[in-house]
């Protein structure tokens, strides 16, 4: 699994014009599924998402994580993060997670930060939307496990 991180002032998603998820200060997690993922590494992932330490403290040093700020997370499916772009010019799918796979880990994820009681904000699966943020910093960060 694969989640693109980014600290943010602010984020929301739009569907058809209208805003489904959105937060404050927190973390903007795009998430992409591949083929070998399971509910082990959706869980490793979701725990070291919550726990990575990317907030400034009083020294302003990144020591702080999401729940010791308070911060909410805005979970996006991103299954383009999954591409092959080491050939050519077109990316390649095919260790891509399949879409009910995907969409079980998203749902999955979202639940496991949700029961840490981290407020979890969402996109909507598979539907064309429009991500807009205030990128704090910038900080970004791409976890894998």
């Amino acid at each position: 699994m694969i989640a693109l991180i980014q600290r943010v002032k602010q984020a929301k998603v739009d569907v058809a014009g209208q805003t489904i998820g959105a937060i404050d200060q927190g973390l903007l997690v795009l998430l992409g599924v591949e083929r070998d993922d399971d509910l082990a590494k959706m869980e490793k992932l979701a725990t070291k998402v919550m726990s990575y330490r990317v907030f400034g403290d009083d020294n302003g040093k990144m020591n702080l994580n999401l729940q010791q700020v308070g911060g909410s997370l805005l979970v996006v499916s991103q299954f383009t993060l999954a591409a092959d772009t080491g050939r050519g010019l077109r990316p390649s799918f095919s260790g891509a997670g399949t879409p009910d796979q995907a969409n079980t880990l998203y749902e999955a994820f979202v639940a496991f930060c949700r029961n840490k009681g981290v407020n979890t904000q969402t996109g909507e699966f598979a539907a064309d939307m429009q991500v807009s943020l205030v990128n704090d910093g910038p900080v970004t960060f791409n976890l894998q496990v």
